[in-house]
């Protein structure tokens, strides 16, 4: 009952305090809805930015994966700094000098607009079939794990887990779509902070029980009950294998961090390039410090647990805190798992609203469509959207090698097609239409193929990185026979004050080489 009363006090205060800041604000104007008015700072960039992508699906996955493989996953969370580190650099001050609203506005401009429409396709359509759906299982397990939701309703387990992705889905709509951007970013913000500090509780109140009151103690019988799990050098063998790294990896974190609207959106917020670089450069410090959260977590479980619940990983984390927390704080960060869900949640929803609305609704549908027309055509599809997630959500369970990696090799299908005509696109102006259409084509159906239906013995990162040099000979190829048309340069359309931030460039080196550090610390300490 207390957990439950905590629950409902932290998400009542959320929920108060983001309707309390938009109090004033326009939500019917293009950007006012979009794009949070083009007045993020900085903190609320990271913070939003953070949340957006850190929910169940790292919670209870990538714990699940550190229970059973080790600290070899922390992979996917600090490497994500030097992508972000090219994405304050690189990307966004040319993005703002573009004045985007969209990623596939840009891709008009360097292409032509089936390039555009297309890639705004797909991502609509990745939203609805890999992403959302997982968000909301993964949240619903989490819950359940907590409240024993199907006891207390009297329903089977299953039955509790649709009705929590039901009501899941149903309360983070209504922040994206009555909301817009700048209610997900606030939200977020509370919640991220939240999460930082309640995920960082976890695995410290673990170490202080297992020490019997020792902190240090504690760590020292987990590191020595299992130090291989300290290893930070995946085997070839491994679930995540370390040369990946330097593979198809990175290809996916500069897509992820710099080209996927979900993330890259809040940044378009911002109300200086200053505050949107600021914004990437926290995320790329605070995604550093992430596996205190979403990996440590998993290996204390492999100290509590076994190999016990190797065939139910996804459970561990639940598991866990409901056996360091007292009930009255489990409620409270039950809130804030919720607010995790949540957020990326309705944040892909804001941004597929995004780009319905100005890459397909505006230019397809009804091109001297008003403002509020196009902020209705968001809400719209939003409620399309979470419909369908809501329906697929279940169908998920049960992933052989846990919900984060389906969801890394889902993604795989349309990330790596789409960070390959981007990357060409910034990077040559040789490559032309056709030839970023070929790619994208061929790229799907060749990861597809050699992923799900031939299962090739290689590691889908490694596919990913193959599949990266081949979209760009496809490119190369078809450009050659088919050259590029486009001569005129890219418009301008800034919105915001474009001083880059003074400290960003001793920002960067400095996260580089905390990223670094990490690995080189626990390969020699392990």
């Amino acid at each position: 009952m207390l957990a439950a009363s905590t629950f409902l006090a932290f998400t009542a205060f959320v929920a108060g305090y983001s309707w309390f800041r938009l109090r004033k604000e326009n939500l019917k104007s293009r950007d006012g809805y979009f794009l949070g008015g083009r007045s993020l700072s900085g903190i609320v960039i990271a913070g939003s930015m953070l949340l957006t992508n850190l929910s169940t699906e790292h919670l209870i996955g990538m714990n699940g994966s550190a229970y059973k493989n080790g600290v070899i996953v922390m992979a996917w969370e600090v490497t994500s700094a030097f992508a972000l580190v090219f994405g304050a650099l690189y990307f966004i001050p040319k993005y703002l000098k573009m004045g985007l609203t969209t990623i596939p506005e840009y891709l008009e401009q360097r292409f032509d607009p089936a390039t555009r429409s297309l890639v705004a396709s797909l991502l609509l359509i990745s939203f609805a079939v890999t992403l959302l759906p997982i968000v909301l299982y993964t949240g619903a397990i989490n819950l359940e794990s907590i409240f024993d939701i199907s006891n207390v309703l009297g329903v089977s387990y299953k039955q509790g887990l649709w009705l929590t992705v039901v009501a899941i889905g149903a309360i983070g709509s209504v922040y994206a779509i009555f909301g817009g951007l700048k209610a997900v970013a606030i939200s977020d913000t509370v919640n991220a902070y939240g999460l930082l500090i309640g995920g960082i509780a976890i695995p410290v109140l673990a170490f202080f029980s297992i020490g019997d009151g020792n902190l240090f103690s504690g760590v020292s019988r987990v590191y020595h009950f299992s130090p291989e799990k300290f290893n930070p050098i995946g085997s070839h063998d491994s679930i995540l294998p370390f040369e990946v790294l330097f593979t198809g990896l990175m290809i996916n974190q500069i897509y992820f961090w710099c080209m996927n609207q979900t993330i890259i959106q809040r940044s378009f917020g911002a109300k200086s390039l200053a505050e949107a670089q600021k914004g990437l450069l926290y995320t790329g410090l605070l995604k550093t410090l992430v596996p205190l959260i979403i990996v440590i977590p998993g290996v204390i479980g492999f100290y509590y647990f076994g190999d016990s619940l190797y065939e139910k990983q996804d459970l561990v984390y639940p598991m866990l805190v409901k056996k360091v927390l007292p009930p009255g704080f489990s409620g409270i960060f039950a809130a804030v798992v919720m607010g995790a869900v949540l957020s990326t949640f309705n944040s892909v929803l804001n941004s597929a609203a995004t780009i319905f609305s100005i890459d397909i609704f505006q230019r397809h549908i009804d091109k001297e469509a008003s403002d509020l027309r196009l902020v209705r055509s968001g809400k719209t599809v939003s409620v399309i959207l979470a419909v369908t997630a809501i329906i697929v959500a279940p169908f998920i369970a049960n992933a052989p090698e846990g919900l984060y990696q389906l969801m890394q090799q889902l993604n795989g299908i349309f990330f790596i097609p789409i960070a390959s005509i981007m990357l060409a696109g910034f990077f040559t102006r040789k490559i032309s239409a056709a030839g970023a259409k070929a790619a994208l084509i061929s790229g799907m159906l060749l990861y597809i193929l050699s992923t799900f239906i031939l299962k090739l013995k290689i590691h889908f990162v490694h596919i990913w990185g193959i599949e990266f040099v081949i979209n760009m000979l496809i490119m190369y190829v078809v450009s050659y026979f088919i050259p590029n048309q486009k001569t005129n340069a890219l418009h301008e359309g800034k919105h915001v004050t474009l001083i880059t931030w003074k400290y960003a460039n001793h920002f960067a080196v400095g996260l580089c080489l905390f990223a670094v550090g990490i690995y080189i610390f626990l390969a020699v300490i392990s």
